[in-house]
């Protein structure tokens, strides 16, 4: 029962992660276009955010999704058993990973200070500081990714294929004392300290909104608002809370059960492929959640975001180039009227003539 049951996790995640990869890129992809190239009505720093969180999502789903767990399940030798690309892979890998991780952080501080701070509103307002935040982001990542380039080892490995005992290189783990540190440090650093500072930063987020709306009786946010101001901070705090919620939830497993297997179980003598062993089950598991999250966000978008849906059915039904397609005619048939009229009177005004164009077809 245990051997099928392994076969069975073994077959979920041989579908599971080229599903992600056939979903998930083109997901992130059409996402980054929508957030910057579509009218989603987000502000320049929100669409500088979200389209660097989709490009690093794509890179960490090519990475990690496609190069290392799809390829392993389906090639005998992979290009990263051989170096340098074992050490270079796993740059890349943790690179992207901080990279999602700490733009997620960065840019949920970002907003609690512009709503406290006047002064933080019109400094992070600007254009060019949010561009340089997300590249020194980008940047820093991966260069504390570098001593990942060392945690692993090719070494030759005896595997059995198809009842035949082959020698193969393999990367993998060096079990060395500054391995488990890295591996410590970046435990930490890309799931316990962002998970922390998110769930602190959007409570706050939520805090102050509620503070701000209780300064004002319930005409007067009618009078200011057209409408029920509680109502739209229900659905921002509902649009906070469903990001944080998602991140804390598909993040949180995965740093547990990795301090697990750091703690309890780590020793040479432990078989992190016996899946009759529960901790590695829910390893497993909690591995698949984690990756899903590089992949959530254009879902998200299209829960919480009324102008994201908007677009989107307007790109899906060919609407928006059918009215930018009219408005160009229109604009272009009343500037040949136009110019025609005041050739025949120069005396004139051009605006005249359009307008009393436009009252004749009336």
């Amino acid at each position: 029962m245990e051997g099928a049951g392994a076969a069975v996790l073994i077959l979920v995640q041989r579908i599971y992660y080229p599903l992600l990869c056939v979903m998930g890129i083109p997901a992130n992809l059409f996402t980054f276009y929508m957030i910057c190239f579509r009218k989603c009505g987000m502000s320049d720093t929100a669409i500088t955010y979200l389209s660097c969180l989709a490009i690093m999502d794509t890179f960490y789903l090519v990475w990690v999704i496609l190069v290392d767990l799809t390829l392993t399940f389906w090639l005998l030798q992979p290009f990263w058993h051989s170096n340098p690309w074992c050490s270079i892979l796993g740059v890349l890998q943790y690179g992207s990973l901080y990279s999602s991780s700490w733009i997620v952080v960065v840019f949920t501080i970002e907003r609690y200070l512009v709503l406290r701070s006047t002064a933080a509103k019109q400094h992070f307002s600007q254009a060019h500081i949010t561009k340089l935040t997300c590249v020194a982001i980008v940047l820093v990542s991966h260069v504390v990714s570098v001593p990942h380039g060392w945690i692993n080892i090719v070494s030759p490995v005896n595997i059995t294929v198809e009842g035949h005992n082959v020698t193969l290189p393999r990367c993998h783990y060096r079990d060395k004392a500054y391995s488990t540190i890295i591996v410590w440090i970046t435990t930490f650093l890309s799931g316990g300290i962002p998970i922390v500072l998110v769930i602190i930063f959007n409570y706050l987020i939520g805090y102050h909104l509620c503070r701000a709306s209780n300064l004002f009786t319930k005409e007067e946010r009618r009078v200011m608002c057209g409408r029920s101001t509680r109502g739209m901070l229900k659905r921002t705090i509902l649009l906070l809370g469903t990001v944080s919620v998602t991140f804390v939830v598909l993040s949180l497993p995965r740093f547990v059960t990795y301090c697990i297997l750091r703690t309890k179980y780590n020793n040479d003598n432990f078989n992190r492929n016996d899946y009759s062993i529960p901790i590695n089950v829910a390893g497993d598991l909690a591995n698949m959640l984690q990756n899903l999250n590089s992949t959530t966000n254009f879902l998200l978008y299209c829960v919480v975001s009324r102008r994201f849906r908007r677009e989107l059915f307007q790109v899906a039904t060919c609407k928006a180039k059918a009215r930018e397609l009219g408005s160009v005619l229109t604009h272009t048939t009343m500037r040949v009227f136009s110019v025609a009229h005041h050739k025949a009177s120069p005396s004139t005004d051009p605006v005249t003539v359009v307008l009393t164009k436009l009252k004749l077809k009336e």
